[in-house]
């Protein structure tokens, strides 16, 4: 079916999701470009509709994505010229599709854990993270290291917003998330589900990442680019910090949260190889 006209409702609704509030009362976000449509297309996420344009189907790869998206939603033909009303890209490449947000409550996250028989959980927490990027960078990583889930506080970005969506490349697909949710209750959240809580900070009561035992359950709270870890977090946590040597004074937070997930993932998986391989040498 081809949409041709700009007053469509459907190319209003696109549009209106570009903004939080339209986002927060749909409970809908949008997805743009072939890799991440393709990886919604793989995933279990709700996708209302879709838009392509004729160039897209020229192409093979383009082709299998409209087949792969037939089968889960309604898809709607649109012009170049609608396609570059509705994108939030300067050169898109003629897919666009409305997808239901997947969010976890606090609870639905504790028996997501249990149902995973994850008994040493790595939980990842941004609080306020505000940068979409950074916040993409970070879901991207905790994915990577195979953490269980993802929270973040009231103050933190929109992880369904179109640049952070588009920083995750698609690790929003693979994770559970969490949002807007206080610190006390992160805070009783780890205390409820037998986890450390850790919190990066240059703090003169901060151990070395290096000195913490990641063999634990584990929530890593990662904090605002500017303030850091909220002062209500860090009442409740056990402080941390990435050791420097240069000048620098501060790392990126996303870079920051590779330092230290990465630690955890030599801890929980080439501690144990690495200690062998020294006695047998």
């Amino acid at each position: 079916m081809l949409i041709d006209s700009a007053s469509n409702k459907k190319i209003k609704l696109m549009e209106s999701l570009r903004l939080r509030k339209h986002r927060a009362k749909e409970g809908l976000f949008r997805i743009e470009g072939v890799r991440l449509s393709e990886m919604a297309a793989a995933s279990g996420w709700a996708i209302r509709f879709g838009l392509y344009t004729a160039e897209l189907v020229e192409k093979e790869r383009g082709r299998a994505l409209v087949e792969a998206l037939q089968a889960k939603c309604p898809l709607y033909e649109i012009g170049a010229a609608l396609a570059k009303k509705v994108a939030a890209t300067d050169t898109p490449q003629g897919i666009f599709l409305v997808a239901e947000q997947q969010k976890k409550s606090l609870p639905q996250m504790a028996e997501h854990l249990q149902q995973a028989a994850a008994r040493k959980p790595l939980l990842v927490v941004l609080d306020g993270v505000q940068d979409p990027g950074n916040a993409g960078t970070i879901i991207r990583t905790a994915d990577a290291v195979g953490a269980d889930g993802v929270i973040l506080t009231k103050g933190s970005v929109d992880v369904f917003s179109d640049k952070t969506v588009r920083a995750t490349m698609g690790s929003l697909f693979h994770l559970p998330v969490v949002t807007d949710v206080s610190a006390e209750e992160v805070a009783a959240f780890a205390q409820a589900t037998g986890c450390q809580l850790l919190a990066t900070a240059l703090d003169e009561q901060a151990k070395p990442h290096f000195a913490v035992d990641f063999g634990k359950g584990s929530l890593i709270a990662f904090g605002n680019e500017g303030g850091g870890v909220s002062k209500e977090l860090l009442a409740t946590a056990e402080k941390v910090y990435i050791p420097m040597y240069g000048e620098a004074e501060s790392l990126n937070v996303g870079v920051s949260s590779a330092v230290v997930l990465y630690e955890a993932v030599r801890q929980r998986h080439f501690a144990e190889a690495s200690a062998y391989s020294r006695q047998t040498k």
